[in-house]
């Protein structure tokens, strides 16, 4: 039985029935009909059972019958909630426009501008409302977030997010140099003074789901010396760490004249104790074989941001010579290098990247969009190392999840009477969007749609 051991019911029980789809190591994607789930008053999953257990385990558990929220056959089913494992939040403002320059040049033009802003707290606190809503109507449940060098109001996100109910890592923005805007950059001693203030600050405030991670923006932006004291930092504190590698060729030229005393941009990471195994990167479509070698052995995690990379023109990333190397590999939108904030625009981009390495390259093997799906949810978790905490329907997961409903109103794609399971699965991924996830749960709690919305 695929259950946990059964507790006295004075807490709140939630129980559904219907399809579940899903990704475990095993398997790219599962699809589970009819199921009975169960998920507690701490929000996790305790029992997962074909139906026909339905009497066993009600006695068990202590719910009745009318209590059940049974799915419409075929029409709605559960997945998992969507992960982002790179996006600015500050970048948001922006988000759909100013797509017109390379990597280097964007983040002068359009970038750096909209981040300074963000001294304001009023402004951070209605952008910063705006991308997190916005990210859970989305089905976005766990989100790896860049803020800004601003510690009050990167702060403030924290709240928002907490507030919201979205499971979350944040990160305050880490650069000494800028040369390229020199008025959007901090003293050496103030960037791991206000590191350590934003860790300290908000690991007090004791929120359940929203986690620091250690931010130096890339490595342009930050001198050798910052660049160490985060690592010695981060790895003291045994915290989380993202940051930017290998995005665009003239990045990857950059970064070789800055330290040319580093084999490649990985070893720059490597060197100054930033690669380990609660590491994530973003884009990585220039890394070596020997790099994702460094990756596999040190335990770090990719973030595939195939919107971005296009979008910027910055290229191709391979996530299958990634996943070859047996590397950890989630999915990001990178907003607003990415100009859309939906995960599944993530997983439609990395489809067509793949098949677009599949032109390229004879006896390519293309990603499928069952491991795609994988990317998106268990996979994102294994990026960022919650994959024992969430990422799919396994007793004693926190229940994240998103109800798909294909028949809404408005709907924007028709399902019909021949269509099987797979189909229908298939339409939402290649022309789903926010409109049919009706409902958005993270550790159990229902935060889509918004109360008093």
């Amino acid at each position: 039985m695929t259950t946990e051991t059964p507790r006295p019911q004075g807490e709140s029980l939630q129980v559904f029935k219907g399809t579940f789809i899903h990704a475990t190591d095993t398997s790219p994607m599962e699809t589970l009909a009819p199921r009975i789930l169960g998920v507690n008053g701490m929000g996790k999953i305790v029992f997962i059972e074909t139906v026909d257990k339905e009497e066993e385990l009600s006695q068990t558990w202590h719910f009745q019958k009318k209590n059940i929220r049974v799915l419409q056959q075929r029409e709605e089913f559960f997945i998992p909630g969507l992960v982002d494992t790179h996006i600015h939040a500050s970048q948001y403002p922006n988000m759909g426009t100013c797509l017109d320059l390379p990597l280097l040049e964007w983040l002068v033009e359009y970038t750096f501008p909209v981040e300074s802003k963000f001294k304001d707290l009023k402004f951070a606190e209605d952008t910063y409302t705006k991308v997190v809503k916005r990210t859970l109507r989305n089905g976005t449940t766990t989100a790896c977030y860049f803020a800004t060098i601003h510690t009050e109001s990167t702060l403030k996100l924290c709240s928002i997010i907490n507030k919201l109910g979205q499971r979350a890592f944040v990160g305050k923005v880490c650069m000494d140099l800028n040369n390229l805007f020199p008025t959007y950059k901090e003293q050496l001693c103030e960037s791991v003074s206000e590191t350590r203030r934003f860790v300290t600050e908000l690991t007090g405030r004791m929120y359940p789901l929203v986690k620091p991670i250690v931010t130096p923006r890339f490595v342009p932006s930050c001198s050798s010396e910052l660049l160490q004291q985060l690592g010695s930092y981060a790895n003291t504190e045994d915290l989380h760490i993202q940051s930017h590698i290998s995005e665009s060729r003239a990045e990857v030229e950059l970064v070789k004249s800055l330290f040319p005393d580093c084999k490649n941009y990985t070893d720059v990471y490597d060197k100054h104790s930033l690669l380990n195994d609660k590491t994530i990167m973003a884009h990585g479509v220039y890394l070596s074989n020997e790099e994702l070698k460094v990756f596999h052995q040190k335990g770090a995690a990719i973030s595939h941001c195939p919107n971005s990379n296009i979008s910027l023109c910055s290229g191709l990333f391979d996530a299958r010579n990634a996943l070859n190397h047996n590397v950890k590999v989630g999915l990001g939108t990178d907003v607003s290098g990415g100009y859309s904030p939906s995960i599944l625009h993530a997983m439609r981009t990395a489809i067509d990247t793949t098949k677009i390495h599949g032109f390229q390259t004879s006896n390519y093997e293309r990603l499928s969009y069952q491991e795609v799906f994988k990317l998106a949810t268990l996979g994102g978790c294994q990026a960022l190392g919650l994959d024992h905490v969430t990422g799919n329907f396994e007793v004693g997961k926190d229940f994240d999840a998103i109800l798909v409903n294909t028949s809404v109103p408005n709907s924007p794609f028709d399902i019909f009477p021949n269509d099987t399971q797979e189909d229908i699965f298939q339409k939402f991924l290649n022309l789903g969007d926010d409109r049919n996830m009706v409902e958005v749960y993270v550790a159990g709690k229902k935060v889509v749609p918004f109360p008093n919305a």
